[in-house]
């Protein structure tokens, strides 16, 4: 089984490429992919930006060319719940663009037109495993639905507004996109986030990047281990 990792940004995967064996590396849609294997499996990571179309542009990518049978989409997130505190971790059983907004037309909010769904559903044994995975490192999960937009969250009000219309317990950018192109291409995935701020308007403060660096550490701590069991 091959394995695709997705993160956002170089402090969320330079750990990840720099563990990959036989490495090989390609350039496409400027997104470099790193292919080989981590600890006897064979995987491709991949850095792809900021946002849901960098995001998707890479899942995409993964699947025709790579191959990849499965997604995993690491990083940092923004809670939305008590339940998630600093440096937890969140589990997606599923995701949801926050931002696509087709209600004047009658729809729900969230419903993604053409495959008629606001709830993208993960993989519940990818979920299962990466539980799994974080509780023999004794880190504290959560698992539930991932909120992606092309927003950095940093409002109480937005925030309030994300988690009590899709009962989501994290935000992030990317892993709804990751999600959709997973779901349409009948590929599983799941996102993976440990949580680096409130989502509130103290989470761009000066402390964000050392607790973003700290947030992404534990998520490639989590994914490293998971190759290991």
């Amino acid at each position: 089984m091959k394995t695709g990792i997705i993160g956002a940004m170089s402090v969320e995967t330079d750990a990840l490429k720099s563990l990959v064996e036989n490495a090989k590396k390609e350039t496409v849609s400027g997104v470099e992919f790193v292919s080989g294997t981590i600890r006897g499996h064979e995987v491709v990571v991949a850095q792809c930006g900021i946002g849901k179309v960098f995001a998707a542009i890479c899942a995409q990518t993964m699947i025709l060319r790579y191959g990849v049978d499965r997604i995993i989409n690491t990083g940092v997130a923004g809670t939305l719940c008590d339940e998630l505190g600093l440096l937890d971790i969140a589990i997606s059983t599923a995701v949801v663009e926050h931002d696509m907004d087709t209600s004047p037309l009658g729809d729900p909010v969230g419903l993604i037109s053409g495959i008629n769904i606001v709830n993208i559903p993960a993989s519940a044994a990818l979920a299962d495993a990466i539980e799994q995975t974080a509780a023999s490192l004794g880190k504290k999960t959560l698992r539930g639905v991932v909120a992606s937009g092309d927003q950095f969250i940093a409002d109480a009000a937005k925030k309030a507004y994300i988690r009590n219309t899709f009962g989501a317990v994290a935000c992030e950018m990317e892993g709804a996109a990751i999600g959709h192109v997973c779901y349409v291409n009948g590929v599983e995935f799941a996102v993976i986030r440990c949580i680096s701020d409130n989502a509130d308007s103290q989470a761009g403060t000066m402390e964000y990047p050392e607790l973003c660096r700290r947030a992404a550490k534990q998520s490639q701590e989590l994914i490293e281990k998971f190759f290991e069991i």
